[in-house]
């Protein structure tokens, strides 16, 4: 996964000459460190709500961040977790590649990407991250939640979050100040978890190492979304990675609120959309499906069964 043999990134030569050109064409433009969201999905981020950021590096991570609350991601319980640069949140081990692969991955590597690609830091944007039992947080988490369980479940009522987000972060190369803003955050009761994937404004899907536009910051291989539990088996493509519709995530959800991906994932199931096709990912924000029935679960695992009662929604600007 990432780094293939005879696949590296351009020369450190290469780099600098891009550096040296940032402030005339680049995202350094873009550098800052606002709080609150950018989008109405998106939950307030930033120094001001106390959030610790990762360095200003090319595939770097954050150290090890012990968690309050056991996190439990497809009957595992995890203690602790990297956020890392590319576009994850990883446990158990850091995922510093660049180049997303499609899961489920091979090895036990668990992690939840809301938008794995080549992020470069130094060239803009930050990458926050904070866990919180804040009751104002986790009261919005739980009635944001409530759509993604089934009529008659319990309603989710989270104890402990942790957010990460990815503010206005450029990609590997960049020769232009397309940024993107998406965001991860857990939630837990200490038995049941969640996750969601908030996404701001997506401004490129692709880092030239992966054969991407320094102009345009698309083509080449786009990013992935979703998650691999690790275990070989179990795992969720969101509809159109790798693909260049995976920069319309801020249009659609399985939610039908623009932006806004929602799972459970304490247990083996996730919820689904139908059947997608290029044509269909490649509709503009204002195409729509009618909804359909809510609230269908399917067990993720390789080549999962799918039937038109799942939903998803492509949701107007």
């Amino acid at each position: 996964m990432g780094v293939q043999p005879g696949h590296m990134k351009v020369s450190p030569v290469v780099i600098l000459l891009l550096l040296s050109h940032a402030e005339e064409w680049g995202p350094l433009r873009t550098l800052g460190t606002p709080v609150g969201p950018l989008g109405t999905v998106l939950y307030p981020f930033g120094p001001g709500v106390g959030d610790e950021a990762t360095h200003h590096e090319d595939d770097g991570t954050s150290p090890e961040i012990f968690l309050q609350e056991n996190f439990s991601f497809f009957g595992r319980a995890h203690r602790s977790l990297y956020v890392n640069n590319n576009g994850g949140v990883s446990f158990g081990t850091m995922v510093p590649e660049f180049t997303p692969q499609p899961f489920p991955l091979p090895g036990h590597r668990p992690f939840v990407a809301p938008y794995w690609a080549d992020v470069d830091t130094r060239l803009g944007g930050d990458v926050f991250y904070r866990q919180s039992r804040d009751p104002q947080l986790l009261a919005r988490l739980a009635q944001d939640l409530a759509p993604a369980v089934p009529p008659g479940d319990p309603p989710p009522q989270p104890t402990w979050a942790f957010v990460a987000t990815w503010d206005r972060v450029a990609y590997f190369g960049a020769a232009s100040d397309k940024v993107n803003t998406f965001q991860a955050v857990l939630a837990s009761d200490g038995v049941t978890c969640f996750v969601l994937l908030n996404y701001g404004d997506l401004q490129w899907t692709t880092g030239i190492a992966n054969q991407g536009d320094p102009h345009t910051g698309l083509g080449g291989i786009p990013a992935q979304a979703g998650f691999n539990s690790g275990d070989d088996v179990h795992y969720y493509n969101v509809p159109g990675s790798r693909t260049p519709a995976v920069q319309s995530l801020s249009h659609r959800s399985n939610l039908g609120v623009p932006g806004r991906w929602a799972f459970r994932v304490d247990h083996f199931k996730a919820t689904e959309g139908p059947p997608e096709t290029p044509g269909t990912l490649s509709k503009t924000p204002e195409a729509s499906w009618s909804p359909l029935p809510p609230h269908k679960t399917l067990s993720v695992s390789p080549n999962p069964p799918r039937t038109t009662e799942d939903q998803v929604y492509v949701c107007g600007s």
